[in-house]
């Protein structure tokens, strides 16, 4: 298998997009439709020096570049005072079931001591994911004894009428150097339902190995089946001096499963890296697959997080 890179597709950049976000269109999510696909993502508006996540869409056609519209209003709104998502939510993985759409949230939250704190959370659209709704103002999956911080980047695929979620959690914050600010590692997990809502975790078991040692973060888990076996793309980095470093930030990892338990780590089968110049040579980040219309494609992120948008790729 080869990924074939297609190019951006879509670039954020003087937009104005709902809750005056103008900046960033981060971890593209993938909703086929029979004439268009949708694609949600998380965008920025600034606060008081710092950043709040707000879920947006844009319509394309189903040739992937033609945009049809962009999402006018909120898709859904951010958490109540004190919620695990009040400060943001990013990203959000769509699914159909039934005849609704689910929507995975993954909420962010301020802490003092850290930054921030993480949960996966439920939100349903009735009218074709337009709008969602909570399902109540708390999480689905949230910490717990052997998972202390920072769950979250829910994937969730049904499965021989099995609800299962790969996600990240965190396995703790800690400071790199005397005078740093603390910097999180974090790791994929498993966990399953049988109705979306009630969650059992594999606690606090790794599912996929490291590449880079104990202290490389693996985040935004997506999966697809592709000629009888279960294929995971996500990304990884390590856990410090990575925003600005080419060398140490985001790259997109690959492993495959039979079982959808034990997973075998190949990162270059199929491979895809940087450029040497352009949107995308300093890091790939928050992929997503997809199938449409017979073919699989992948959508991702570049540069400074998705600041400048997302790209895609094309499995040959």
């Amino acid at each position: 298998m080869k990924w074939k890179k297609l190019g951006k597709i879509f670039d954020p950049t003087g937009l104005r997009l709902p809750n005056d976000c103008n900046q960033f269109a981060q971890s593209p999510q993938a909703l086929v439709f029979a004439d268009f696909v949708r694609i949600y993502f998380s965008t920025r508006t600034e606060d008081k020096g710092k950043y709040l996540s707000h879920i947006a869409f844009v319509d394309l056609k189903k040739n992937l570049r033609d945009i049809i519209r962009v999402s006018e209003e909120p898709v859904i709104e951010l958490g109540k005072l004190g919620c695990f998502d009040e400060h943001g939510i990013f990203p959000m993985n769509v699914l159909r079931h039934g005849d609704a759409i689910y929507g995975y949230t993954c909420g962010w939250n301020r802490r003092v001591s850290v930054s921030v704190d993480t949960a996966i959370g439920l939100a349903i659209s009735h009218d074709e994911g337009l709008t969602f709704q909570r399902v109540g103002d708390g999480p689905v999956l949230s910490t717990s004894l052997h998972e202390p911080c920072l769950v979250g980047d829910g994937f969730v695929r049904v499965i021989g009428g099995v609800f299962h979620m790969w996600y990240i959690f965190g396995t703790g914050w800690k400071r790199f150097s005397p005078d740093a600010a603390p910097d999180r590692t974090y790791k994929i997990g498993h966990a399953i339902s049988s109705d979306g809502i009630q969650w059992v975790k594999d606690e606090g078991r790794q599912i996929i190995p490291d590449r880079l040692g104990p202290d490389e973060s693996q985040a935004l888990p997506s999966v697809i089946e592709i000629a009888g076996r279960h294929h995971m793309f996500f990304c990884f980095r390590q856990s410090f001096d990575f925003r600005a470093n080419r060398d140490r930030g985001y790259r997109i990892g690959h492993a495959w499963s039979d079982d959808l338990s034990t997973w075998t780590r190949d990162d270059d089968h199929p491979g895809i890296d940087v450029t040497d110049g352009g949107w995308d040579s300093d890091m790939l980040c928050y992929p997503h697959v997809f199938d449409c219309d017979g073919r699989v494609y992948l959508l991702y992120n570049g540069n400074e997080f998705g600041r400048y948008g997302f790209g895609l790729a094309v499995l040959e």
